[in-house]
């Protein structure tokens, strides 16, 4: 079953507007905006992720909420940038590629890893959000079903090698 949408608040939503579909290539579908607190309001934005599934963000003018508040999902909770994070599909490596180049064309800077089962394409966005593109390499095969069931249940499993990783800057990137 597919989602609807995820919903985020943003600090800066021209930044964040930009990020979504400039190089991430969303669209802008729909915004509402309703009452936030007793004399505030709060625009929720809706961004077609392609596929009919949405992110939303929330751009928040709330006198009544902190002034200090962050909407990195992560970071923003004191957990490193990686932990909670949004990965969106990639059909194949080919749709993976066209994503990263037009990343890299929107000045994002990008990191690709080979996790032997996917590949994936990382980057963050203007909310301090870690990003990803993902598909999936090959299917799972049953001895890695029933190994992830005992890794589940170790409470010290092996680690796993590091994946390998390309970093791209945008600042590098040729058109």
């Amino acid at each position: 079953m597919g989602f609807h949408h995820i919903a985020i608040a943003t600090r800066d939503v021209k930044a964040n507007h930009e990020f979504y579909t400039g190089a991430m290539g969303f669209s802008l579908e729909k915004v509402q905006v309703g009452r936030s607190g007793e004399t505030g309001h709060a625009k929720h934005l809706f961004y077609d992720t392609g596929n009919g599934e949405m992110i939303a963000f929330w751009d928040l003018h709330d006198p009544d909420l902190p002034k200090d508040w962050s909407p990195a999902i992560a970071t923003g909770v004191g957990l490193p940038i990686w932990t909670n994070h949004i990965a969106f599909a990639a059909s194949d490596l080919e749709d993976l590629a066209r994503r990263r180049e037009r990343m890299l064309a929107h000045g994002v800077d990008v990191m690709e890893m080979d996790h032997g089962w996917c590949t994936s394409i990382y980057a963050t966005d203007p909310n301090g959000i870690m990003v990803e593109f993902c598909t999936s390499t090959r299917a799972f095969t049953d001895d890695e079903r029933e190994a992830a069931l005992r890794i589940l249940a170790d409470p010290n499993p092996e680690l796993d090698p590091d994946p390998p990783m390309q970093v791209y800057r945008a600042s590098e990137h040729r058109s």
